[in-house]
């Protein structure tokens, strides 16, 4: 069956019989490719209790009905799964994560934008915004140099949203 270049949907072909079918097929791949949301990305095994409609990426290892879809992404539908081999760039809300994965061509990798701060390479390195710092001032010796510099930094950090005004 004749499929489309970069989402693999499947092509209606002339004359062929029970062509809902396979326009169904394409409409559900759509469906699953368009801003997806999966209950988790670290699961190898079909939930036992699926409902139609929900998403998973397939873990490393992937066993029983999932076997040899690690790293797609499955759907449960009343007639079944249903997989779609995600293409480098993909991006999916991970539920049980609370942020977006991004597939890398080889694997789902977690977004640097996490509920907890902005994380490279897998460290945070820039957590969530605290308390403000208050702008120096009084003191009994008194550098004008060192309290602007210091103003300075506070002013930049408050305008880039880093802490608090």
């Amino acid at each position: 069956m004749a499929q489309t270049d970069r989402l693999s949907l499947p092509l209606l072909a002339a004359g062929q019989a029970q062509k809902e079918l396979t326009h169904n097929e394409a409409l559900l791949l759509i469906d699953m490719a368009v801003q997806p949301v999966v209950e988790t990305a670290d699961l190898p095994t079909p939930p036992v209790s699926p409902s139609p409609g929900q998403w998973w990426v397939v873990g490393a290892g992937a066993t029983g009905a999932w076997a040899g879809q690690a790293r797609a992404i499955a759907v449960w539908t009343a007639g079944g799964w249903l997989f779609a081999t995600p293409q480098n760039g993909w991006r999916a809300w991970v539920m049980d994560r609370g942020h977006m994965c991004r597939f890398d061509g080889t694997d789902w990798i977690d977004e640097a934008a996490q509920a907890d701060g902005y994380h490279v390479a897998g460290q945070r390195v820039v957590g969530a915004r605290q308390a403000a710092i208050a702008t120096p001032s009084g003191g009994m010796t008194q550098d004008a140099e060192a309290r602007a510099a210091i103003a300075a930094l506070l002013v930049a950090m408050r305008a880039h949203g880093l802490i608090a005004t």
